[in-house]
C-alpha cells in the first residue's frame, strides 16, 4: 500500500513497507540495548529477554515519539509521528505511550483505515507521515 491521504487527515500516511521497516530497525536496535545490558548468555538464556526488549521498545517508542517525533526506527527511516488535530503540535507522552503499548500488542496495527491510520493511531489522535511531506507543508 503507497501513501493514502482520507478527507479527515491533514496530510498523506506513509507506506506500510517503511513503516514496517521502522519497527524492524526499533526491535533490532532494542534487541541489542537488551543483549548489552545482559551480555549474550544472559540474553539468550533468560527466558524473560523478549519481554524486556518489548518493554524497551514501547518505552524508546512512547519517548522518542514525544521528545522527538518517532522513535529510532522512524528517525532512522525519515518518518514522523505526527498529531491529526494539529501535525505542527508535538504528540504528548500519554498519548506517545498509549500508541506505544496499543503497537506492542500487535493487533491495532493491523487494524486499519482506508487512509492507512491503524487503530493504534486513531485512538492516540496521530499518524504517521514521511518527513518530507511533513517539511514540505
Amino acid at each position: 500500500m503507497s501513501e493514502s491521504r482520507s478527507p479527515g487527515t491533514p496530510l498523506e500516511t506513509a507506506s506500510w513497507g517503511r513503516r514496517i521497516l521502522a519497527l524492524a530497525v526499533d526491535w533490532f536496535a532494542c534487541i541489542l540495548v537488551v543483549m548489552l545490558l545482559l551480555g549474550f548468555e544472559g540474553w539468550r538464556d533468560d527466558p524473560r529477554s523478549g519481554l524486556y526488549t518489548l518493554l524497551l521498545l514501547v518505552v524508546e517508542s512512547a519517548v522518542g515519539t514525544a521528545v522527538a517525533g518517532g522513535s529510532f526506527g522512524k528517525l532512522a527511516t525519515r518518518l514522523r509521528v505526527v498529531r491529526v488535530d494539529d501535525p505542527s503540535r508535538p504528540v504528548d507522552l500519554l498519548r506517545a505511550l498509549l500508541r506505544s503499548a496499543m503497537v506492542a500488542v500487535v493487533i491495532p496495527p493491523l487494524v486499519a483505515r482506508p487512509d492507512g491510520r491503524g487503530l493504534h493511531d486513531m485512538v492516540a489522535g496521530t499518524m504517521t507521515v514521511t518527513l518530507a511531506d511533513l517539511k514540505s507543508r
